[in-house]
């Protein structure tokens, strides 16, 4: 389906949940895109699935919430919560919806290929992309021995940094390694 037509079905979808009764539930619905292109939707996904809407009419997750999230994670996989901070922060700016015209999702911005290594189900849920991103993040400074290598792994992905044997010269990569260390560095 071309994105055109995806943006204008989500919106179609969005008017008629605006239309539903008040005392409708949260929950998640997910698509899969079968070989011959059709979606096919869900709210019992196969990890064949991915998510497509996530709604909750009764809760919003504040940036307090957020913040929580990302010291509870950060102190189980023993990485600095203000790294973790400034890594969401050029992600997604604290947004739990967001997605990139690349299709990374979720607070921490990770990729569908990344969210099945990492057991991910539902980029959506703020608690789970948090914990999934600080366990990826945790992975690149394993395996790069290095802040920068790390966050460029982070970003165009480890077989990247490995390719172009340290940073890539991709721009996009070079300035989100400035902005995220930029923020970590002025954080209290």
């Amino acid at each position: 389906m071309p994105r055109k037509s995806t943006y204008l079905f989500e919106i179609l979808l969005f008017v008629c949940f605006l239309s539903l009764p008040s005392q409708i539930q949260a929950g998640t619905i997910y698509y899969f895109e079968d070989k011959d292109g059709v979606l096919h939707f869900t709210d019992m996904p196969t990890a064949d699935h991915r998510p497509f809407l996530t709604f909750d009419p009764d809760h919003h997750t504040d940036r307090e919430e957020i913040l929580a999230l990302v010291r509870e994670s950060s102190r189980r996989h023993a990485l600095d919560p203000k790294l973790v901070q400034a890594v969401l922060a050029v992600e997604s700016n604290y947004d739990p919806q967001a997605r990139s015209q690349k299709g990374a999702e979720g607070l921490m911005q990770i990729m569908p290929a990344t969210q099945k290594e990492l057991g991910l189900i539902d980029p959506y849920d703020p608690a789970a992309n948090i914990e999934a991103g600080v366990r990826y993040l945790k992975m690149m400074l394993d395996r790069h021995q290095s802040l920068e290598l790390a966050l460029a792994a982070y970003n165009a992905g480890p077989g990247r940094v490995e390719q172009y044997q340290g940073v890539p010269p991709f721009p996009e990569t070079r300035r989100y390694i400035k902005k995220v260390l930029r923020l970590y560095n002025r954080s209290p």
